[in-house]
């Protein structure tokens, strides 16, 4: 059990360049496979951080692996997309070109402070990965783009504000930090309270 969450990421891992290929050969009609491989994808990312706090194996180590594995497998699915749907997304380049400079800037901030990357797996951010699922069901299951996209595009604005926020009020550098309220109260000199199910 105490290698089940490393399994889950690396499973993660593999599952980006499987969902490229598929796009790049296959095309549209990969297209079901891709979104199976997706929500597959999404539960191996719910369970690894569950089961790592529940056997006691959540670190430093595992968390920013997790992140970092999280962004190729997001962005492996972008460029799905645009294999498959290369239209859409040039028609939508604002909103895709604005979270792309909203991601840099907090690895830029991050860095920048502290010397390493986020790694908050903030709530905002979570729910910002639920919405980027429903956009690729949206663009790779049926070639639309409409509420699902500008919703994640939205989300994704406010949860990198969100993660900003976090690192700029962090006296320290520190992982699964729920919002910026809750930096907020670690700058202050209260303890966070950790749950098996979110941090």
């Amino acid at each position: 059990m105490k290698k089940l969450p490393y399994l889950l990421i690396a499973t993660r891992f593999i599952l980006a360049p499987v969902i490229l290929l598929l796009a790049y050969f296959k095309g549209t009609e990969a297209g079901s496979l891709i979104l199976g491989l997706m929500y597959f994808g999404l539960l191996t990312d719910i369970f690894d951080g569950i089961i790592a706090r529940k056997v006691g194996v959540s670190s430093e180590k595992l968390r920013r692996l997790d992140s970092q594995t999280d962004l190729i497998f997001w962005l492996s699915l972008g460029f799905a997309s645009y294999f498959l749907n290369p239209d859409l997304i040039k028609n939508e380049w604002q909103g895709i070109l604005l979270i792309l400079v909203m991601e840099a800037l907090c690895y830029v901030v991050s860095i920048w402070k502290f010397g390493k990357e986020t790694c908050t797996h903030a709530f905002l951010s979570k729910m910002w990965g639920l919405s980027l699922l429903i956009a690729f069901t949206y663009l790779i299951g049926f070639q639309q783009t409409g509420w699902a996209f500008y919703l994640t595009v939205v989300l994704g604005f406010a949860s990198h504000i969100d993660v900003i926020l976090i690192v700029l009020l962090l006296p320290k550098w520190q992982y699964d930090v729920p919002s910026s309220y809750h930096a907020w109260k670690i700058r202050n000199g209260k303890e966070l309270k950790k749950t098996v199910f979110f941090n």
